[in-house]
């Protein structure tokens, strides 16, 4: 299968119906924090030598520490979705049922299985391990297909960033450009998502912005309330 061309009007209307729910999952991970919950997750000591002195200068430190990974987590998951939308469109590719695996498609003779993170430097060795165990149970479940005999390629696609050496021996990762490109046979498809990625994002970075302060505005109350000296 070679593959069809692809729409990038499709791929624009996509982004831009889609990319609502990831600033609605941003908004409703804000309004669910409670400072107690953050605090226990939180090291104290480190924000002791970094020597933060007021509560609205430690709750913000908290904040963003956690929103940051949130974001990460969660933009990272819209952006799987849409590469294994754009591979259906081009490729016929489909989400595998397979652990650890994410997509699974045909492009010029060679069946893909594709683990999909969000940047390179995703995993530690024993993370990177379980991927490729995952890579060979996916791999041997194929083969006991009566009548495969395509080479099966497994990769590991991280939709940014970039890796001077893919080929890792039992797997390729491919980052970025490399990335958008084996699942959309197009070089530029990296670049052409990019403006549609900012629909409506003014609007939703404003509500964003005044739900945040104002709960850094709340949990800052609460800590002076709850955790700090009558001297201040």
């Amino acid at each position: 299968m070679t593959g069809k061309p692809l729409d990038l009007e499709l791929v624009e209307q996509y982004v831009a119906s889609h990319i609502s729910v990831f600033h609605q999952r941003r908004l409703e991970s804000l309004k669910k924090l409670s400072l107690r919950r953050i605090l226990k997750r939180k090291n104290p000591y480190l924000f002791r030598a970094k020597n933060i002195l007021t509560a609205e200068a430690l709750v913000k430190g908290i904040l963003d520490a956690h929103l940051s990974s949130q974001e990460e987590t969660l933009f990272g998951e819209f952006l799987e979705d849409l590469s294994i939308f754009v591979c259906e469109q081009v490729f016929g590719g489909h989400k595998s049922t397979a652990e650890g695996i994410d997509l699974e498609f045909q492009r010029s003779g060679v069946y893909y299985i594709v683990s999909i993170k969000s940047g390179p430097n995703w995993g530690n060795h024993s993370q990177i391990e379980r991927m490729r165990r995952n890579f060979k149970q996916a791999a041997k479940r194929l083969r006991q297909n009566k009548g495969f005999t395509m080479p099966i390629q497994a990769v590991n696609g991280c939709a940014y960033g970039k890796d001077s050496k893919p080929d890792k021996g039992d797997y390729f990762k491919y980052c970025g450009q490399r990335f958008w490109e084996l699942v959309s046979g197009n070089e530029r498809l990296y670049l052409d998502i990019i403006k549609p990625l900012g629909y409506r994002a003014k609007e939703r970075n404003e509500e964003f912005q005044e739900a945040y302060a104002a709960l850094v505005n709340q949990f800052s109350l609460e800590l002076l309330q709850e955790f700090c000296l009558p001297t201040g």
